[in-house]
């Protein structure tokens, strides 16, 4: 398969997985640990990257939202706020997890070529697929290499590049196939929103 037709399967899934709630996001959330070490030890890191913002939904949804208390008294979130705070924070999950299974199993050649395949008719609007590609390495390269925020020295330290680097992007056709699946892939997700909406 093309490497494209994977980066549109996966973006139509991570699409339809935000409109899941209830016992379907549920299963799906069970449905993690099937990813696999790498996604999982991936996935960790970019949950605890954004714990600050889980904590910031969950407060704001849990007691922003008007509802029933959970208890008497003062300060008491909603019920119908802390469904809202679990849905979201579970489509979250769903998404940084997508993320690190991309990032995981798709090899870093066939992320850029995809992508370079995506923005190519973007061209006519202006918009260079080369340097989309060049921004997303750079992009992917910074998140992986970011100390931490203690360790901001090290970026004081970092030599600046001295040579040049080249990126070699082995495109091939699509087949029938890809085209079959994203139109299969598409159907499904329109299925799933239409019947979550």
């Amino acid at each position: 398969m093309h490497p494209t037709t994977y980066l549109v399967v996966w973006l139509l899934t991570l699409v339809a997985s935000q409109s899941l709630d209830g016992l379907p996001l549920a299963a799906a959330l069970s449905l993690l640990p099937l990813f696999g070490g790498p996604a999982l030890r991936r996935f960790g890191r970019l949950a605890w990257g954004t714990r600050w913002l889980f904590l910031s939904l969950f407060v704001i949804l849990a007691w922003g939202s008007a509802g029933e208390p959970v208890w008497s008294g003062g300060l008491a979130p909603s019920r119908e706020g802390l469904a809202e705070a679990a849905t979201h924070l579970g489509r979250l999950l769903l998404a940084l997890m997508a993320v690190a299974a991309l990032l995981a199993w798709m090899p870093m050649s066939d992320l850029l070529t995809a992508t370079h395949r995506l923005l190519a008719p973007l061209r006519a609007c202006g918009i260079d697929p080369d340097r989309g590609v060049v921004r997303l390495l750079l992009v992917l390269r910074y998140i992986e290499t970011m100390p931490r925020p203690r360790d901001w020295r090290i970026l004081l330290a970092v030599p600046p590049n001295s040579g040049d680097e080249f990126l070699d992007l082995a495109d091939h056709r699509f087949s029938w196939f890809d085209v079959l699946t994203m139109v299969v892939v598409a159907g499904a997700a329109a299925i799933v929103c239409l019947r979550q909406a």
